[in-house]
C-alpha cells in the first residue's frame, strides 16, 4: 500500500495521540478509519457528480438562481 506524508495541526494531532493511547490503537487506524467514513459520506455525491444529466440540472438550477428565478413551494414538488 502506498503511503502519503499529511500535515496535521499540532495541537489536533496531540489529541490525536491521547486518544490513540486511551483507545490502544495506532493513530493509523484511527486516520484510515475517519478517511473511510469521510468517502462512506461523500459517495452520493460523487455518484450525482459523475452522471453527466444531474451536472447539468445542477448547472440550470445554478444559473437559475443567478437570475433570480423564483423556486418552487414545497407543495409545487413532485412526489
Amino acid at each position: 500500500m502506498a503511503t502519503a506524508t499529511i500535515r496535521i495541526p499540532e495541537e489536533k494531532r496531540d489529541i490525536l495521540k491521547i486518544i490513540s493511547s486511551i483507545e490502544k490503537r495506532d493513530l493509523k487506524d484511527i486516520l484510515t478509519e475517519l478517511i473511510d467514513e469521510y468517502i462512506a459520506r461523500h459517495k452520493e455525491t460523487l455518484a450525482l457528480l459523475s452522471n453527466p444529466h444531474w451536472i447539468e440540472i445542477i448547472t440550470q438550477g445554478k444559473e437559475e438562481v443567478k437570475k433570480g428565478v423564483k423556486g418552487k413551494s414545497i407543495h409545487e414538488l413532485e412526489d
